[in-house]
């Protein structure tokens, strides 16, 4: 032992040792410390029930509502006079004049008259509410469980410093009274699901009916519950897809729920809708915007947060997000007034003429063209090289059916190669027996292709060439062209689309 210690090398590492474990108790000791005044600065701010009451807050049923300053109070009371109807009416148009101009006195008395729902009050949600409520919309009934933060008052409409910590409904109310003191707003401070959708989209006192609905829901289970009892119980509604991530206000359109593209939440909450059986018919906010090298995106966690454990864990509530979404302030106002903007055409009357993405549009029915040639070549092939057969021959396929196996079933992309340009749609298998189905006979015989959406998939053009080539109209086998994992890849998407196609209408 004596000469071990006597080695100047053993004698500096245990040195060095000691050391390291002396400021490492140091460290935790601070920390340990600052936590602990930290939370007696919080036990003392807390006010005990017998001290002086007048500057504790008031526990309402939609949370802690502030003690109101000169303003606040003014203003709700002047609210409480003009819900009343103790506040002159031609008070009211003259700030509604431009509106009155635009929309009529008829379609201005339908949007003072309507009663709109609002699902969500953060960053888009805050701003549809805001339009609508200077718009004119009387009765507002506003859904949401969170509250203002610091990091909501880059996007929210109307949230100040003095509003971080309240729900995010009642600094709505408490905002817009201050503008519109005529507008009634039904507060409910809940997360939306399934099992409250009845009472929360439910009647207006004295039952009135829901005239539209508005989704400014960022979390996909509950969207897609309040998405579907809307569809169910035929409430109008429109939805807002995802604005984070997107920089491009040109790119911010209006279209249905089967036909959008370029979005992740629409494209996660379509998928799930057509499991449901809903395929179209809801009208989506949504970005064509496309994501690109130097462009913000949702960043993975971390390695060192998986070994922690499950990250789900690490959200607020479950089901929600754990990451940080990256989302320039400006993108939620577009959205929220789109959809705000809407929902007063609607309301009103007023032509709306909406230009749907014709590129798009363009692109299924090439490929829906390229499908209707290469089943007449397979029909053909399997009738001994008769042409006439394929007279009149109709496929079963449909542009909306296009654009969800490319959109979604495969992704956008080849299965082959992944490749994401020019895209088509082959039958997968060739056919053992013939695939012309007949209906009648003579003049009204009709026929058609028994192709289903579930045999074909996604290739590049030159790859689909190739497949009908080798495949459909040649000897190869599907294993003599593509690697196992090509074929077991396409199975699955393959399952995706008829499951689809069991719901499709």
């Amino acid at each position: 032992m004596s000469s071990l210690t006597s080695n100047n090398k053993v004698q500096l590492a245990a040195t060095a040792v000691v050391s390291a474990a002396v400021a490492a108790g140091a460290i935790l000791s601070y920390q340990r410390l600052q936590k602990d005044s930290r939370l007696n600065r919080l036990k003392q701010s807390i006010p005990n029930p017998g001290d002086d009451e007048s500057g504790v807050q008031k526990l309402t049923r939609v949370g802690p509502l502030p003690k109101p300053d000169k303003e606040d109070e003014h203003n709700f009371l002047l609210a409480q006079r003009a819900q009343a109807g103790d506040f002159d009416d031609e008070l009211i148009l003259e700030q509604l004049a431009r509106n009155r101009v635009f929309l009529s006195d008829q379609g201005l008395s339908k949007l003072r008259n309507s009663f709109v729902i609002i699902v969500g009050c953060g960053g888009v949600g805050s701003h549809a509410c805001a339009a609508l409520s200077r718009s004119g919309v009387s009765k507002i009934r506003l859904i949401d469980f969170d509250q203002v933060t610091l990091s909501s008052l880059n996007r929210h409409a109307v949230a100040t410093l003095a509003d971080v910590g309240l729900p995010k409904v009642q600094c709505l109310q408490r905002r817009l009274c201050a503008i519109t003191p005529w507008t009634k707003f039904d507060l409910r401070l809940q997360k939306f699901d399934g099992s409250v959708a009845g009472d929360l989209l439910g009647d207006w006192e004295g039952g009135q009916r829901p005239d539209f609905v508005i989704d400014a829901i960022d979390n996909i289970e509950s969207k897609v519950e309040l998405l579907k009892y809307c569809h169910d119980n035929g409430l109008p509604v429109i939805s807002a897809m995802g604005a984070g991530t997107k920089s491009d206000p040109t790119r911010v359109m209006v279209g249905d729920i089967g036909a959008s593209f370029e979005d992740g939440l629409s494209r996660a909450t379509r998928r799930k809708l057509k499991l449901l059986g809903v395929t179209s018919g809801i009208p989506v906010v949504y970005s064509t915007e496309k994501m690109g090298e130097g462009k913000a995106a949702l960043l993975p966690l971390s390695e060192e947060e998986f070994k922690k454990g499950d990250v789900g864990d690490l959200g607020a509530l479950p089901d929600f997000r754990v990451r940080i979404l990256p989302v320039l302030g400006t993108m939620p106002a577009v959205f929220g007034y789109v959809a705000a903007n809407h929902v007063i055409l609607k309301i009103t009357g007023y032509p709306m003429d909406y230009q749907p993405a014709k590129a798009r549009d363009k692109m299924y029915e090439a490929i829906l063209a390229y499908v209707q040639a290469s089943e007449e070549k397979v029909v053909r092939m399997i009738e001994g090289g008769r042409t006439d057969v394929c007279v009149g021959l109709k496929v079963p396929i449909t542009p909306g059916d296009i654009a969800f196996l490319v959109e979604e079933a495969f992704r956008g992309r080849s299965a082959v190669t992944g490749v994401p340009t020019k895209l088509m749609l082959i039958r997968w298998r060739k056919p053992a027996t013939t695939t012309l189905v007949r209906i009648g006979e003579g003049k009204d015989e009709q026929k058609s292709s028994n192709l289903r959406l579930r045999d074909l998939v996604c290739m590049t053009k030159e790859e689909a060439v190739r497949h009908q080539k080798e495949v459909l109209l040649g000897g190869k086998s599907l294993e003599d062209l593509y690697s196992q994992e090509v074929i077991e890849l396409v199975e699955r998407q393959q399952k995706e689309a008829e499951a689809y196609e069991r719901h499709r209408p």
